[in-house]
C-alpha cells in the first residue's frame, strides 16, 4: 500500500462541496473507499430508535465521510500540497507550499 498524503489526526481544509472553506481534524481514513471523516464537516442527521441500549432514543448528528481528493492538509495555516523527500534516511511529508516537514 501507498503512503498516504493525510494521515488521521491532521488538519485538513475543504476545498470542494457543500462545506468548502471549512477546517478540522482527521477522525478515520477509509483507504479501501478513498474517503475521509473530519471532524465538524459534513454533518448527518439520524433518528435512533428506542432500545434497550439507547431508552431515550432520539436525534443525534455526527460527521459523515466525505471523499479524500474534496480535502486540503493544512501547514503553516495555509493549504497546501503534500510530497515526500527522503531526509536523514528516512520518508518524510513535505508542504509544497513553503517545503517545511509535515511530521
Amino acid at each position: 500500500m501507498a503512503t498516504s498524503k493525510i494521515k488521521v489526526g491532521d488538519t485538513v481544509q475543504v476545498i470542494t462541496g457543500k462545506d468548502k472553506g471549512k477546517e478540522g481534524k482527521v477522525i478515520r481514513i477509509d483507504h479501501k473507499k478513498n474517503r475521509v471523516i473530519v471532524e465538524g464537516v459534513n454533518m448527518l442527521t439520524k433518528h435512533n430508535k428506542v432500545s434497550q441500549r439507547n431508552p431515550n432514543g432520539g436525534i443525534i448528528h455526527l460527521e459523515g465521510s466525505i471523499d479524500l481528493s474534496n480535502v486540503m492538509l493544512v501547514a503553516g495555516g495555509k493549504p497546501t500540497r503534500v510530497g515526500f523527500e527522503v531526509r536523514d534516511g528516512k520518508k518524510v511529508r513535505i508542504a509544497k507550499a513553503d517545503g517545511s516537514v509535515i511530521d
